[in-house]
């Protein structure tokens, strides 16, 4: 039985704990999304000027994972994080100096494409770097360290921000450099077998119809994204339902503060002591969790209510973490982990964006209840159709292996 310790990361390789530190810079360097509302506010952009800016950033998370996941297969994973971390890094400063409402857009188009093809080369050198028995183990780990980034990042985004918008900024580029700078200096990209995967039929080519003609992928992939996109209301649908409720902006502060708590405290050892048991069984439990909390925001009507659905939720995200991107890069091809971790990201990428459109709508026009309901029935529904592939998956990845 693993140790309940943060020790049970220490057979991971010094490759996961450099991306790991990593990250955590890197997501210091995420201050400007959530106040560019207030940032375009204090350049004199209107609210209907403000959803092109903000259409134009959800557009570039759509295009930057796939894009990434090319590049990490065709030119390498770490040319192709530092490619996207200097990329954004410079669109930072083309946003604060861009004069107009499509300046700013092409701005955060690129601000988001760019940094959005970091994470399939990363995911993709994790991959790399280790077998597949560690695989879920490495994926928590940088999880662990998105979310410490965030937590931080959350705190000194609002300091920053009272004291000038330009702050917010000059460390977002600042924080992006010094990971290019880390990855070019300290990361070391294992040989890969670049031959196209017998099953590919040599079609494989440079695109992602390695993983279209994958069945089992395009089964599981849009169940994962179904799961994620529940996931993401948290982000959306949450805070609605908190200023509907007459609280202040400040409860939501609060609620994200316990999932960050929660999350940085228990994610390390939740991880050791469930890595004895099934992935999918996992992945399908905590699923659940998630769907039952979200769900349980329609039933909160105070902040006592709201703070348990939010531990309920959270304690799912620390159930599930590292496993999905585990998963996929088991699945995947050596020669074409770049681009199975880029259709994950993707998968990310629409799940956010469905949540950001179709949640609201749902709310806005259909009703709340509508809205937790959905999320209720569809995060239980694809978690138990998860599990049912669990033998599928199995198969698989010991064919893999095999090979």
């Amino acid at each position: 039985m693993p140790s309940l310790t943060p020790s049970s990361f220490r057979d991971l390789p010094p490759v996961v704990w450099t991306i790991f530190a990593g990250t955590i810079v890197n997501r210091l360097g995420y201050l400007v999304t959530p106040f560019l509302i207030f940032f375009l506010a204090s350049r004199g952009v209107t609210g209907a000027e403000t959803t092109y800016v903000l259409g134009a950033l959800g557009a570039g998370n759509l295009l930057g994972p796939a894009v990434g996941g090319i590049l990490a297969d065709r030119v390498g994973r770490r040319p192709t994080m530092i490619i996207g971390l200097v990329g954004t890094a410079v669109a930072q400063g083309a946003l604060f100096l861009a004069p107009g409402v499509w300046t700013m857009a092409a701005a955060a188009l690129l601000i988001s494409a760019a940094g959005s093809t970091v994470s399939p080369a990363a995911s993709a050198l994790l991959a790399d770097a280790v077998d597949s028995e560690r695989r879920r183990r490495a994926y928590a780990l940088f999880g662990w360290g998105v979310n410490i980034g965030t937590a931080v990042a959350g705190v000194l985004g609002g300091y920053l921000a009272a004291h000038g918008y330009w702050l917010l900024f000059a460390v977002d580029a600042g924080s992006m450099l010094v990971y290019a700078l880390v990855v070019t200096v300290r990361l070391k990209e294992p040989k890969r077998d670049r031959t196209p995967h017998p099953a590919g039929n040599g079609k494989d080519g440079i695109g992602y119809g390695v993983v279209l003609r994958d069945r089992l992928a395009m089964v599981l992939l849009p169940l994962l994204g179904i799961q994620l996109f529940v996931y993401s209301l948290t982000e959306v649908a949450l805070p609605l339902a908190i200023h509907d409720s007459g609280l202040s902006p400040a409860v939501y502060g609060a609620m994200a503060a316990v999932n960050a708590i929660l999350v940085v405290a228990l994610q390390p050892f939740t991880t050791a002591w469930l890595s004895r048991f099934p992935q999918l069984a996992v992945q399908g439990a905590g699923s659940t969790l998630i769907a039952v909390g979200v769900a349980l925001t329609g039933l909160a009507d105070g902040i006592a209510g709201y703070a348990v659905s939010v531990v309920v939720w959270s304690l799912g995200e620390v159930v599930v973490a590292g496993i999905a991107a585990g998963i996929v890069a088991n699945l995947a091809p050596a020669h074409a982990r770049g681009r199975y971790q880029g259709a994950f990201s993707w998968i990310w990428g629409v799940a956010r964006f469905a949540a950001l459109t179709l949640g609201v709508t749902t709310y806005t026009t259909l009703g709340p209840t509508v809205l937790w309901w959905t999320a209720l029935v569809a995060g239980t529904a694809t978690a138990a159709a998860t599990v049912a592939l669990t033998k599928r998956v199995d198969a698989r990845t010991a064919h893999e292996l095999a090979a």
